[in-house]
């Protein structure tokens, strides 16, 4: 291949944030290394068509075209895994194989990167039909169900961490490297004074410790719940941005009425925080939030004491699966099961009152994170496409092990 040729890159993956945004980071990574050695990079996304990944993608100037797929209801009884609509889903995938493979034989891809989701599957397994290297990423401890079926495939199992290695076959570990979970390079480049700027924090009391409050975008009605009970009592001793979502803020802002002056001037309440995010979370000295891979990613990163209260109907119970490992290394407080307002206080209340133990906390917060794992999986993505053997695990210096 000539060096000026453009590299060809065909991503898969999506669904949800969590399968498309470290697709999209490592994407831009893999642009800016080729651009800084003369090349471009062309790319195709191959996802469904309702997913996340196709509003993003176009808008990221990414051609996108859609396979179809089908989504696996799991269940430990067999008679529900056979249910009419799993039985119909699993007969679309061998149509979304046939899809895919036209896809990737047109294109002619140097390397084929999955990222999760149930349209992984049948481009992944088009992968192997075309001969095409085949990159997995996996952002949770354990594999998804998607990367499991693909495991036989791959070329490179990129993990999120080092835990994962022992959950892992002996053939797959033969070819998985701990890359970490791609961060956006702006999360990693907020600046606190700016947060009080852009939100007009003027009544936060500087001397306090800062809380940022999240259930994600759509916010969290278990955690809106949570801090609204407790809110008076926190306030006491801190300031707080509630980010609760589009619909819930009328509510919560009826509840909170009638706080005193000098508490409401330190509760910021936002339905959505945009563009403000990283400069939010250069602010915050605790985060209570959901315990997704790509947020957990991001606070390690980050170094950022936080308190996850997991969503309990996540695929595979993976976050509280994310959750119990950092809370395992002492890197932050997991509440997991029928969570009441008395334990987040029991939460938060240590925390806020012991500057050294949230300093204690972030370092071991931080010793996980990986703000370079962007580069790491360029790194295999490129590899991978030169034919150069797996390093291995054991080739990552300085990746700390966690407890299982």
């Amino acid at each position: 291949m000539n060096s000026v040729d453009p590299f060809r890159l065909v991503v898969t993956g999506g669904g949800t944030g969590g399968h498309t945004y470290p697709a999209l980071t490592a994407v831009r990574t893999l642009q800016a290394r080729l651009a800084g050695e003369g090349r471009a990079l062309e790319t195709l996304w191959i996802g469904t068509a309702d997913g996340l990944e196709a509003r993003v993608a176009p808008a990221e100037g990414i051609a996108f075209t859609s396979v179809v797929t089908g989504k696996i209801r799991r269940s430990r009884n067999p008679l529900k895994l056979a249910s009419p609509a799993n039985v119909k889903d699993m007969a679309r995938v061998p149509l979304g194989v046939v899809q895919a493979r036209k896809a990737i034989d047109e294109f002619r891809p140097d390397v084929v990167l999955a990222t999760g989701g149930y349209v992984a599957v049948p481009a992944g397994l088009a992968a192997r039909l075309c001969r095409r290297p085949l990159v997995l990423h996996e952002q949770t401890v354990r594999l998804g169900l998607a990367n499991r079926k693909l495991a036989g495939s791959a070329s490179r199992i990129c993990v999120s961490s080092e835990s994962t290695l022992q959950l892992l076959s002996e053939s797959a570990r033969q070819v998985a490297v701990v890359t970490g979970n791609p961060v956006r390079p702006e999360v990693l480049s907020g600046d606190p004074d700016r947060a009080v700027q852009a939100l007009q924090l003027w009544g936060f009391n500087r001397e306090l410790p800062t809380v940022y409050v999240t259930g994600g975008a759509q916010g969290s009605q278990q955690i809106n719940e949570l801090v609204a009970e407790v809110l008076p009592w926190l306030l006491q001793g801190a300031n707080l941005i509630h980010q609760c979502g589009p619909a819930n803020v009328e509510g919560l802002r009826a509840r909170v009425a009638g706080l005193p002056d000098d508490l409401e001037g330190r509760y910021y309440l936002a339905g959505f925080v945009g563009a403000e995010l990283p400069d939010v979370l250069a602010l915050a000295d605790v985060v209570v939030s959901r315990s997704g891979a790509g947020t957990l990613a991001e606070l390690t990163a980050l170094g950022k004491p936080a308190v996850f209260v997991p969503l309990a109907s996540a695929a595979g119970n993976e976050q509280a699966h994310n959750a119990r490992h950092l809370q395992e290394a002492g890197a932050a407080v997991a509440l997991e099961g029928e969570v009441r307002p008395e334990g987040l206080r029991e939460a938060l209340g240590p925390l806020l009152a012991d500057a050294d133990l949230r300093r204690g906390m972030a370092e071991r917060a931080r010793a996980y994170g990986r703000p370079d794992a962007a580069d790491r999986l360029v790194d295999e993505i490129l590899a991978a496409a030169s034919g150069r053997p797996v390093t291995g695990a054991a080739g990552q210096p300085g990746v700390p092990s966690l407890p299982r």
